[in-house]
């Protein structure tokens, strides 16, 4: 735990400003991006504090592989079901704000404006996914 990490605080519920969404996973959160750059923008974090996607190993495709689950979860329960039309994917240092690994789920992605189109471009020098 990190507390002057704001994804550390959220995931313990310590910024009541950050609504939760359900998760079937204890080790997971997941809310709303505070910046969306779709029409559904969530961020699914792990409650325990990670690096950046930098420094994933092999030992952690399942923690990612939950992510990307909770993600099209979520999506789901929005009633978004057109899981053809959704960018996962994770920012690359040095272009990630918070050094806590958290992956971008947004959909529809054919509605990305110009700048997140940039910004959530496929597997670009800045977003990997």
């Amino acid at each position: 735990y990190d507390g002057k990490c704001a994804f550390c605080r959220i995931a313990r519920r310590e910024e009541p400003g950050t609504a939760l969404l359900p998760c079937q996973y204890e080790d997971l959160v997941c809310f709303r991006d505070i910046r969306p750059g779709a029409p559904h923008h969530f961020l699914v974090v792990p409650v325990e504090h990670m690096g950046n996607c930098k420094t994933l190993k092999a030992e952690h495709i399942p923690v990612v592989k939950r992510m990307m689950e909770v993600g099209k979860a979520v999506l789901q329960r929005n009633n978004f079901n057109d899981l053809n039309d959704v960018r996962m994917g994770f920012h690359w240092p040095p272009f990630c704000s918070i050094s806590h690994l958290h992956l971008h789920v947004l959909a529809p992605a054919s509605q990305l404006g110009f700048l997140s189109r940039l910004v959530y471009r496929i597997n670009s020098y800045w977003f990997i996914t």
